[in-house]
């Protein structure tokens, strides 16, 4: 892993790379930790017949066109193979939750991205305004939380 991110996680920044583009942002408060918490309680297989439902929370993945994110809870139908680097299996599912200031980043930004790099359904939450925004490639939905949502890995979860 690149030394500058260990470094700026050392100030207590996140750093994440864009399409090459550099982008920032504070360490989360409490409200949005415990938001990620609360929805990664509720991550479980819709039946017995689905596969996994790995959710890991804050971590490195690397997607194809070389971007670096850090998603608030990424999901993944099998267990990824990278534990020492960025995560390079590309998630089944991200949920973002929005922190006070980098709404643009999560709401405009992120829902695109994603689904360009492969991901099948992008969750962003408002722990504020308790909108709940489910994005797949042929629709987009606003929810009000508390909301079921069924992922098309075969996850269900609680926003």
């Amino acid at each position: 892993m690149d030394s500058r991110f260990l470094r700026a996680e050392e100030l207590g920044i996140r750093l994440e790379i864009v399409k090459g583009l550099p982008i920032w942002e504070a360490q989360p408060i409490y409200r949005h930790q415990k938001a990620i918490d609360r929805i990664r309680e509720t991550i479980k297989p819709v039946s017995e017949s689905t596969g996994g439902c790995i959710h890991i929370a804050d971590v490195y993945i690397s997607f194809p066109d070389g971007s670096l994110k850090r998603p608030d809870i990424s999901v993944f139908c099998r267990e990824p193979a990278e534990e020492d680097e960025a995560i390079t299996l590309v998630p089944e599912a991200v949920i973002e939750v929005i922190s006070k200031g980098y709404e643009a980043r999560d709401l405009e930004i992120g829902p695109h991205f994603y689904l360009s790099q492969g991901v099948k359904d992008v969750v962003v939450f408002d722990p504020y305004t308790l909108l709940v925004l489910h994005v797949r490639r042929d629709r987009a939905e606003r929810l009000l939380s508390p909301v079921e949502l069924r992922l098309e890995c075969g996850c269900r979860c609680v926003v």
